[in-house]
C-alpha cells in the first residue's frame, strides 16, 4: 500500500488519474468559456454599432425632417426642391404622352364618363405651403367668369298677374374636369338660377356660351359645361383643371385663399383663415354646414374657389354674411361634401334650354315645406301639392294632393321655382320620373310616378305658382339692391347686383 503512494503529490495513484482527468476537464471548460466570452464581445460590438446607426439616422432624419418643417412654416422653398419638382413634371408630362398614345378604346371610352381627377392641376399644387402670389398664379387659370341672362318674374302689385324681365347677373366658376366633348365647370346654383343664356370667360379673356349639364339646389351646386369644340387652341393652352383637396383635414386659423368675379369686375384675390368649420347656416330656407372665412366673399365671388396654402381647392365660395356692424363672415361649401354631388351632376345627360314654343309644364300648386314648417307640423320638407290640375299631366301621373315632391328626374327640388328651373330643359311630351313622399295615415313613404308633361300654352295653371303669397321672389330684390339691411341678414349673391 505505501509502495505505491505518491509522496510528491501526496495522492494514491487511482486517485491521481482521477485529479488529472478532473483537471483536463477543468481546463477544457475554461477555454471554451475564454472563447464564448471572446464571442460574446464580438457580439456586443456588433450590436453597439447597430444602435449607434440607428441612433445616428433617426438623427438625421429628424433634423432633416425639422428642417423641412420650419421651411413649411415659413413659407421657404429650396432650389433643389424646386428643380426636383421641375423634373418631376417633366417626367410625368412625358410619361402622359407616352400613355396617351398607347391609349386603347376601351380607355378612351372610359374617360368619357367624366370625374374629379385630383392628378390633374392648376400649374401642379406644391408640395408644401406656398405664398399667396404663387397660389393665385397657380390656380388662377382654373378660374372663370360666368354671366347669366335670364328672365325674372315679377308679380304685379295689381291682381296675380306676373310680369317678366331680362336680367343680367354675374359669378364664378372652377374647371373641374373634360369628357370627350365637354370642359366642364362647377359652380353655386343660384349663379345660374334662371338662366336663358349663360356664357363663360376664360383667363385669357375668351368668352364661350355654355349649357346646364346638371343642378343641385339644395346643396346649392351646379355643374356647367363648354363644348371643346367652342374653345381655340390657345385658351385651351393656357387653362387648367383645378386641384381638389379634402376639406376635412382643415384646422382653424389655417391660412386660405378666396378667387372669384368679385362684382363682375374680373378675377380678383382676396386671403384670410379659417374661421369655424360646420357652421350651421340656413339661406332660402335651407340649412347647410359650411366652413366660415374672414377672407373678403363680395357678390360675385360666388362659385368660385376657396383655397389652401398648397393651391388646392377646399370649399366653393356660397354666401356673405351681410351687415353693417359685422365684417369678415364668408361661407363656402366644403368639397368634400360637394365632391359626391359633384361626379353625379358631371355625368349627367346634357340638357338644353327648350324652346319656348315647346315649354311644357306639370299642372300644380304647391307650397314650399321649410325646416320649420317641417317640425311644426310634421311632414317632410320637399314641395306639398296643394293642387293638382285636374286631367292635367301631373294628374294623370297620380300625383294627388297632399303629396310631397323630393326629386324631379333625378334632382332634388324644394321650392317650386326649383320645379320651374327644371321644366326649361323639359319639351312637352317628355317623360320624367318624379320621387314623392306620400302619407299613408300614420308615416310619408317614397312613391315613384312616371309623368308626361303637357305643353305649357295649353294649361290653365300656365304660370304654376305657390300658394299664399309664398311664390319665389327674385333674388336682391328687396328694396336694397340684394346688400341686406341692419339685421344680419343673409343674402346669397350674384343676382341682381347690377339692378335692373
Amino acid at each position: 500500500m505505501y509502495e505505491d503512494y505518491d509522496y510528491e503529490n501526496k495522492v494514491i495513484p487511482d486517485e491521481k488519474e482521477k485529479l488529472q482527468a478532473r483537471m483536463k476537464a477543468e481546463a477544457v471548460k475554461e477555454a471554451k468559456a475564454k472563447k464564448k466570452e471572446k464571442r460574446n464581445k464580438w457580439f456586443m460590438c456588433v450590436a453597439y454599432a447597430l444602435v449607434f446607426g440607428l441612433i445616428a439616422g433617426g438623427t438625421f432624419q429628424g433634423v432633416n425632417l425639422a428642417g423641412d418643417l420650419i421651411r413649411e412654416k415659413t413659407g421657404l422653398a429650396g432650389k433643389n426642391v424646386a428643380e426636383e419638382k421641375e423634373s418631376d413634371k417633366k417626367e410625368a408630362t412625358l410619361k402622359t404622352n407616352e400613355e396617351k398614345s398607347n391609349d386603347t378604346e376601351t380607355e378612351k371610352e372610359s374617360r368619357s364618363k367624366a370625374s374629379i381627377s385630383k392628378a390633374e392641376t392648376a400649374s401642379l399644387a406644391a408640395e408644401g405651403p406656398l405664398d399667396v402670389s404663387t397660389v393665385a398664379g397657380n390656380v388662377m387659370p382654373s378660374i372663370v367668369s360666368i354671366t347669366n341672362k335670364g328672365v325674372q318674374e315679377v308679380r304685379s302689385l295689381f291682381g296675380r298677374g306676373i310680369r317678366e324681365y331680362e336680367s343680367m347677373s354675374a359669378g364664378s366658376g372652377i374647371i373641374i374636369g373634360e369628357n370627350d366633348d365637354e370642359l366642364l365647370l362647377v359652380t353655386n346654383n343660384h349663379v345660374i338660377e334662371g338662366a336663358k343664356e349663360l356664357s363663360v370667360c376664360f383667363i385669357d379673356e375668351e368668352v364661350c356660351s355654355a349649357v346646364v349639364k346638371g343642378t343641385d339646389p339644395e346643396n346649392d351646386l351646379a355643374v356647367i359645361s363648354v363644348k371643346l369644340s367652342d374653345i381655340k387652341d390657345s385658351t385651351m393652352d393656357k387653362i387648367a383643371i383645378a386641384t381638389m383637396g379634402d376639406s376635412e383635414d382643415l384646422v382653424i386659423g389655417q391660412q386660405v385663399v378666396a378667387i372669384g368675379n368679385a362684382l363682375g369686375y374680373g378675377q380678383s384675390v382676396t386671403t384670410g383663415i379659417i374661421s369655424a368649420l360646420e357652421r350651421e347656416v340656413e339661406i332660402d330656407n335651407l340649412a347647410s354646414k359650411l366652413i366660415q372665412t374672414d377672407a373678403a366673399i363680395n357678390p360675385g365671388n360666388s362659385g368660385g374657389a376657396l383655397l389652401n396654402m398648397r393651391g388646392e381647392v377646399i370649399g366653393i365660395n356660397s354666401a356673405k354674411f351681410a351687415s353693417s356692424e359685422i365684417e369678415g363672415m364668408g361661407y363656402a361649401i366644403p368639397i368634400s361634401t360637394a365632391t359626391p354631388i359633384i361626379e353625379e351632376l358631371m355625368n349627367r345627360e346634357t340638357r338644353e334650354l327648350v324652346d319656348k314654343k315647346d315649354a311644357s309644364y306639370l299642372g300644380i300648386s304647391g307650397v314650399s315645406v321649410t325646416e320649420d314648417v317641417s317640425k311644426t307640423y310634421n311632414i317632410p320638407k320637399g314641395i306639398y301639392i296643394s293642387e293638382a290640375e285636374e286631367n292635367g299631366p301631373a294628374d294623370k301621373g297620380g300625383i294627388v294632393k297632399g303629396d310631397v315632391i323630393r326629386k324631379f328626374g333625378g334632382v332634388t327640388v324644394s321650392t317650386m321655382n326649383d320645379i320651374k328651373e327644371q321644366l326649361l330643359y323639359y319639351k312637352a311630351g317628355e317623360e320624367v320620373e318624379i320621387l314623392l313622399l306620400r302619407s299613408d295615415g300614420s308615416e310619408y313613404k317614397e312613391v315613384t310616378v312616371k309623368v308626361t308633361l303637357g305643353k305649357k300654352s295649353d294649361s290653365p295653371l300656365a304660370n304654376e305658382e305657390e300658394e299664399d303669397g309664398e311664390t319665389e321672389q327674385p333674388s336682391g330684390n328687396n328694396g336694397n339692391n340684394g346688400l341686406g339691411g341692419d339685421f344680419g341678414e343673409y343674402y346669397i349673391d350674384p343676382f341682381s347686383i347690377f339692378g335692373f
